[in-house]
């Protein structure tokens, strides 16, 4: 089966902030999905930290899927292997005061001004020789200047610790996916 991927532009087409990271697995695409739809937040260490921090509530043993289900999140699109989710918002405040969207309109038409729209997108995709992918893209677009200024300044200071926490899920996915496949 070829996967469909997410047009992720058609939901945010010029972020000011882009991350993207990937693993590789010894794996069907379908079955590194399963895996990573699977992994909780009580899997990871660092982002599991973050998230329950900027998240008060969140039980450890929630999945990640089931996070980017449910507020402050708004499933935008899904498929056989992937979601796409967004959050509208002033990112940069410990205040949590997220909006709740009904969906990918409001998501696209959000212009709040003086926040952001942020969009996290998963899949998995079959590679050559029996391996698959795992991917994860977060998107970051300011709605005005005002916006704009604070995304820069929140970024330049924890941009530089985004990648030792963002590829945590994939790792244990694909570590779990490989296993099985074994």
């Amino acid at each position: 089966m070829a996967a469909v991927l997410p047009d992720l532009d058609a939901f945010l087409p010029r972020p000011a902030v882009r991350t993207h990271h990937r693993r590789t697995a010894r794996a069907a695409a379908e079955s590194l999905w399963r895996a990573a739809r699977e992994v909780r937040l009580s899997d990871t260490r660092g982002l599991s930290r973050l998230v329950r921090w900027r998240i008060p509530g969140t039980p450890p043993e929630q999945t990640y899927d089931q996070l980017f289900r449910s507020y402050p999140f708004t499933l935008l699109d899904e498929g056989p292997c992937h979601s796409v989710s967004g959050l509208c918002g002033r990112i940069w405040t410990l205040a949590r005061d997220y909006p709740r969207l009904a969906g990918p309109d409001e998501f696209a038409g959000w212009s709040e001004p003086g926040t952001v729209r942020v969009l996290f997108a998963h899949w998995a995709r079959n590679g050559p020789d029996g391996t698959a992918e795992l991917c994860s893209e977060a998107r970051v677009q300011p709605v005005d200047r005002a916006a704009a200024v604070r995304l820069r300044a929140i970024w330049a200071v924890l941009g530089r610790f985004e990648p030792l926490v963002a590829s945590e899920p994939l790792a244990v996915a694909v570590r779990r996916a490989s296993a099985v496949s074994a």
